[in-house]
């Protein structure tokens, strides 16, 4: 008897231990590199000097978001960083991320960088999800079928700003550009933008990079004297729109116009895939959050990163698989979608893998508005009245 009660409770201890482990799954890795450029630059403010870790910080936040579900799952995320300055060669780095075995690459580099690597990435059967370029080229002629983009658009972000011009019915604009290739881009965004709407861009003016210290004290001075003057003699309008991503002249427009008049574009009311103040749907937890891992608010850059990992995250979980093949199908499929903390589940253009989001609109202390706008329909989402819709769209995947 003694004998039979002890093989009982042997084999119950022995079928407990398999189905234990028959239920455990088999640990998973999903390897992510990010690869980045930085270095410290001055800005007209420097409230506007980007942090060393942006990007990094929202990419760790959705590592670690990643690693919650995850560990339930039996899968672990690891990400690996790569910083190089604007202008080095980025091959050699891409080299070693997929060398090491990353199978999605994060990437905040230039176009030209972001093209270089999604065509080393094509050879490695590798993805780029593209977290820092907004050039439109790379949705459209230079489009590729491994680049996903989470950064927006510059036509995102001009249209979202011209919807809301003309929701607000400011209809007549001047347009004030920096002569630099990214200031130029994003004017003629801007000029594209006012086309589409039917805003009416009155006046164009090219403010010259003569460099000079405008922080100082005598610069100040300079500014309050001369930048009313430049904007001396312009034809009635509702709106200044500014464009100037390279950080020349824009800070000083607003409040140094020679009339009264609101200021939009890159400096006044910017249009953004974030806003360090936003607080709606959500989005008090992931600040919180994030300020609490980083030390500061989240800005722009970190939640496209975020977005990023966390689109992987999601799929990986989804399909239950760490096979790169199953991940991206998923990602492509008519079932994904990701929740970003922006009113409504975000999705992927299957024609330019551009994804869908609602852009914010904000000052330096708030969220002024969402785009799209109330009142501007779109057959398949209204979310795709921002940027490049399927109809004129080049690429060609």
């Amino acid at each position: 008897m003694k004998t039979s009660a002890k093989f009982a409770v042997t084999l119950i201890a022995g079928l407990a231990a398999f189905s234990a482990q028959a239920q455990t799954p088999e640990p998973q890795t999903i390897k992510i590199g990010f690869l980045r450029s930085y270095e410290p630059v001055l800005a007209l403010s420097a409230l506007n000097i980007p942090p060393e870790s942006i990007g990094v910080d929202g990419a760790d936040l959705a590592i670690a978001d990643n690693n919650t579900t995850g560990q339930f799952m039996g899968q672990t995320f690891e990400l690996s960083v790569s910083t190089h300055k604007p202008g080095e060669d980025v091959g050699p780095a891409m080299q070693e991320l997929l060398d090491a075995g990353n199978n999605f690459i994060l990437t905040d580099l230039s176009a030209a960088d972001t093209l270089k690597v999604a065509d080393m990435a094509k050879g490695a059967g590798a993805t780029i999800l593209n977290a820092g370029a907004t050039d439109d080229s790379l949705r459209d002629e230079n489009c590729r079928a491994n680049m996903l983009h989470t950064a927006p658009s510059r036509s995102m972000l001009t249209d979202a700003l011209a919807q809301y011009l003309m929701w607000k019915q400011w209809r007549n604009w001047v347009l004030v550009a920096g002569e630099h290739e990214p200031d130029q881009q994003f004017a003629e965004a801007m000029k594209n933008s006012a086309t589409k709407f039917g805003g009416n861009i009155l006046e164009e003016r090219i403010f010259e990079d003569a460099g000079g210290a405008r922080a100082t004290d005598s610069g100040q001075a300079q500014v309050q004297r001369q930048i009313p003057v430049f904007m001396q003699g312009l034809p009635d309008h509702d709106v200044v729109l500014v464009a100037d991503e390279s950080e020349v002249f824009g800070t000083y427009i607003p409040w140094h116009t020679w009339i009264p008049r609101p200021v939009a574009g890159t400096s006044g009311l910017v249009p953004a895939s974030w806003h360090p103040a936003s607080e709606q749907w959500g989005g008090a937890q992931i600040q919180n959050r994030f300020e609490k891992a980083a030390g500061r608010r989240m800005q722009p850059r970190d939640m496209q990163a975020w977005t990023a990992v966390r689109i992987v995250g999601e799929a990986a979980s989804r399909t239950n698989s760490a096979d790169p093949e199953v991940i991206i199908d998923f990602i492509k499929g008519a079932d994904f979608s990701i929740a970003a903390f922006k009113g409504q589940r975000l999705t992927f253009r299957d024609w330019n893998w551009q994804l869908r989001q609602p852009v914010l609109l904000g000052d330096e202390l708030s969220v002024v508005s969402a785009s799209p706008q109330e009142g501007f329909l779109h057959q398949a989402t209204e979310l795709d009245t921002l940027g490049v819709d399927r109809p004129e769209s080049t690429c060609k995947l």
